[in-house]
């Protein structure tokens, strides 16, 4: 993105350009989130398919893409310790911030076939990633790190998890489906919409859906970063300090495209593409990120030079296991009543505000 959108772009422009460019760079954010939304909705109707399982598969394939480039760009250029740092805090921003706004906004519906499935599947790869990351460090000290074998490892489960995904999409429970949008219906506030068909999107082909998921995305992300950059310029303009700017705005701003997604998939009455999404990106920033990046190059599992070992290993790793044990026990009741209750958010969120003063308060 840096390549494309050099910052000193932002840096030299006029205090109202960077207004402008802020408030123009969230409204082409909701714009695009919108096309991806109705686009990646409407694809799941033309194919028969659960909008759950598009938001688990194509969706979070497609947030989780830039990442994943990111992150291996990073690597080959001498960054790897960004790449691990990167995929994890988007797990923990996935689950906490989004889901837990998600909640708060609406019933959101809990399929028990997809959830009993992928939900074990993101759990899982959690705890695989934790495990690797002790281990190693258990055994080679501050020289720990993820190698390309094990990298290969994590693709090589990755693969397996999209293979299995098209299995379990052609075998879901119709009825199910029926159950879902059933709940939904039933859990909705007065007013709210509820699955709204637009049938001039609908009527599009498979390719054309195709086609507008990624000129959505592709809107998303760079819409996001430009909003967040003129917005990072300001603040350091009127003072404030850059250690908060980089715990807060940054940090916010690797989330924001996703959450706009979820809110917007919200929205336009479909809330199943935000559960899925979670879940899916959740899988995807361990197995494909992590993975790929170590490919291109080891990922240092603590970085000595920086002298701050102890926000991986002791901040960020347990953080993500608790958010997702809090989050697969909201999943085990959700499971149950066929939808989660607005309640669960509160917790999700006070967690990642906890875990982002956190870093804060370390950083200083």
């Amino acid at each position: 993105m840096e390549a494309l959108i050099p910052h000193h772009w932002f840096t030299e422009a006029s205090s109202i350009l960077l207004v402008l460019s802020a408030v123009g760079g969230l409204y082409f954010l909701s714009m695009g989130a919108e096309w991806l939304v109705e686009g990646a909705s409407a694809l799941a109707f033309r194919l028969g398919m659960p909008e759950v399982i598009v938001g688990a598969t194509i969706v979070s394939l497609g947030t989780t893409t830039p990442e994943c480039t990111v992150s291996v760009l990073a690597a080959f250029n001498g960054n790897p310790g960004l790449a691990l740092g990167n995929a994890v805090g988007s797990v923990i921003a996935d689950s906490a911030l989004i889901f837990g706004v998600g909640c708060l906004i609406a019933a959101l519906p809990a399929d028990k076939y997809v959830l009993s499935r992928q939900g074990w599947v993101q759990y899982g790869s959690a705890v695989i990633l934790a495990v690797i990351c002790y281990s190693s460090y258990a055994v080679w000290g501050d020289e720990a790190e993820i190698g390309r074998l094990v990298g290969i490892g994590l693709l090589i489960l990755l693969a397996i998890y999209m293979y299995l995904s098209v299995i379990w999409s052609r075998r879901h429970p119709q009825e199910q489906a029926i159950r879902v949008s059933e709940t939904i219906a039933e859990h909705a506030e007065p007013g709210e919409v509820v699955h709204v068909a637009d049938e001039h999107v609908t009527q599009k082909s498979s390719a054309a859906l195709v086609g507008m998921i990624f000129a959505g995305l592709i809107v998303v992300i760079f819409s996001g970063h430009v909003a967040i950059e003129s917005v990072s310029v300001i603040a350091e303009r009127i003072g404030i300090p850059q250690v908060v700017i980089a715990a807060t705005l940054v940090a916010f701003g690797t989330s924001l495209p996703e959450l706009m997604v979820g809110v917007t998939a919200i929205r336009k009455g479909h809330p199943e593409l935000l559960v899925g999404n979670v879940l899916g990106a959740d899988i995807l920033n361990i197995l494909f990120v992590t993975g790929a990046a170590a490919v291109a190059a080891p990922l240092p599992i603590i970085d000595t030079a920086a002298k701050v070992p102890e926000i991986f290993l002791y901040l960020h790793i347990p953080a993500m296991l608790i958010i997702l044990t809090c989050f697969r026990l909201c999943i085990f009741s959700a499971t149950k009543r066929g939808h989660f209750q607005r309640w669960m958010g509160a917790p999700l969120l006070a967690m990642y505000l906890i875990y982002s003063i956190s870093q804060f308060v370390i950083s200083m």
